[in-house]
């Protein structure tokens, strides 16, 4: 058989992106700090580019314009754009959130009466950074007004104690490691390493496994093993939330109810001012037969900048107006009420390709009266009902955790009856979803949980 090679013409359409256009793509994926780092690494190098950093905000507000900080010198027939300077500075948000907001969030789902709730708020305003409460009962009850409360705020205390992360809550670091024991799998472990935080914490402070042993009539191996466990818990729960693992950043848009709607502007405090230098501009024409063709790269450069700001702007803001207009339940109502939502949609109401809003919501922020979420978080395929219609992920995790409020404590349910409740609540739901998302939000499985709530019950 002869195989031949031959070389033909073929004609083939393939999109082709000029090395500005690609920068432009960049500039659209980063957050707001690493745009404005970008923004003044390139006036480094380039005269006629000035990039002013926004003032710093007070308490009466930001003043000024966003557009005019976005840039003094806007391309003809560049889009206004609506801002909001009203973010105060403290709105900058730090990621993770804070163990406060962290365990209020979670009190949020309990079904607890106001006088409960309000206990068990100033429960948590009371822990220190550690995770640790400080004060006694007996003084919060006093700070608060409420003498005689001292056993409600023992009920309030367990219910805090209770809440992620383990440990949490405890006034003694004997308490704290004690709240986490639930952790250790091996029942006569678990046991062991109890014994010996309970009644023997010193010698477990100085390592003393010969002593340790004596003391509990366990082996120095079975000790050993019990030690080492202890010792991967942590005495300072709060640390998980606190300012060593937080990263700042700073919302893109804001999202507020004015006279009834649901009105979404850029954060003006995220956004630096761009401008060309106009002195410069005047020098360079004056002199341009002199000026070399890098010094007219340059000025096209700066310009082309300032015109990418407001592109950049108004893309962004443009997605999340249209993420508000489809989401509004959320807003209402909470995650339960979250919608599904997919790119193209979005891009199909913008008018720009759905890798441009894939690109346009990475890294990108909105503050809500719900709290400070990336915009990708608006974003999910839907799981369908029985009766046709679809909810979004978010939604069935919030519908998961209210099961798990308010389950029975002496029976709580398996991700079986979880999956089982759904489906009956017409949801098409497999159990090894409801297990992913359960374990997404770090709640314990069944039989943990049915060990705490037997602790519990036993307190």
């Amino acid at each position: 058989m002869n195989h031949s090679i031959s070389l033909q013409p073929r004609h083939v359409q393939a999109a082709v992106f000029s090395p500005r256009l690609q920068h432009a793509v960049r500039l659209l994926q980063m957050s707001a700090q690493e745009y404005a780092q970008a923004l003044r690494e390139t006036a480094d190098l380039n005269p006629f580019l000035e990039v002013e950093d926004p003032p710093a905000a007070d308490a009466e507000g930001l003043a000024g314009s966003a557009f005019e900080r976005i840039t003094a010198a806007p391309a003809s027939g560049a889009q206004h754009l609506s801002h909001d300077d009203s973010l105060d500075f403290m709105q900058r948000v730090a990621l993770p959130e804070s163990l406060h907001a962290h365990l209020h969030g979670q009190l949020g789902v309990l079904r607890l009466s106001q006088r409960e709730a309000a206990f068990a708020a100033a429960l948590v305003e009371a822990l220190d950074d550690d995770g640790y409460l400080r004060i006694s009962l007996a003084e919060l009850g006093a700070a608060l007004g409420e003498h005689s409360a001292e056993a409600e705020l023992r009920i309030a205390l367990k219910r805090v104690q209770a809440l992620d992360p383990a440990g949490v809550a405890a006034r003694s670091v004997q308490e704290c490691i004690g709240l986490q024991l639930d952790a250790i799998a091996d029942a006569g472990m678990r046991q062991l390493a109890r014994r010996i935080v309970e009644r023997h914490i010193d010698l477990l402070a100085s390592g003393d496994v010969a002593r340790l042993s004596s003391a509990t009539e366990a082996s120095p191996a079975d000790v050993a093993r019990a030690v080492a466990a202890i010792r991967q818990l942590n005495p300072r729960p709060g640390w998980q939330h606190g300012d060593a693992a937080t990263r700042v950043v700073m919302p893109d848009v804001t999202v507020k109810k004015v006279r009834g709607a649901w009105k979404t502007s850029l954060n003006a405090s995220a956004m630096p001012r761009v401008s060309v230098n106009t002195a410069y501009v005047e020098l360079f024409e004056q002199h341009r037969k002199q000026a070399g063709a890098a010094l007219k790269d340059c000025l096209e450069h700066a310009r082309w900048a300032v015109g990418n700001a407001v592109q950049r702007a108004s893309t962004i803001l443009g997605v999340a107006r249209a993420i508000v207009a489809r989401q509004t339940m959320f807003l209402e109502h909470g995650p339960l009420a979250m919608k599904p939502l997919g790119l193209r949609e979005i891009a199909d109401e913008v008018g720009v390709h759905p890798s441009t809003i894939s690109r346009s919501v990475h890294n990108k922020y909105m503050a809500t009266p719900c709290g400070v979420f990336e915009l990708q978080h608006f974003f999910s395929r839907g799981l369908t009902h029985a009766t046709g219609g679809a909810s979004a992920p978010v939604a069935l995790q919030e519908l998961i955790r209210e099961l798990i409020s308010v389950e029975r404590p002496a029976a709580p349910l398996s991700d079986v009856d979880l999956a089982r409740q759904l489906t009956q609540q017409g949801f098409c739901i497999a159990r090894r979803t409801v297990t992913k998302y359960r374990q997404g939000m770090n709640i314990d499985p069944v039989e943990r949980r049915r060990v705490q709530g037997e602790r519990r019950a036993a307190a």
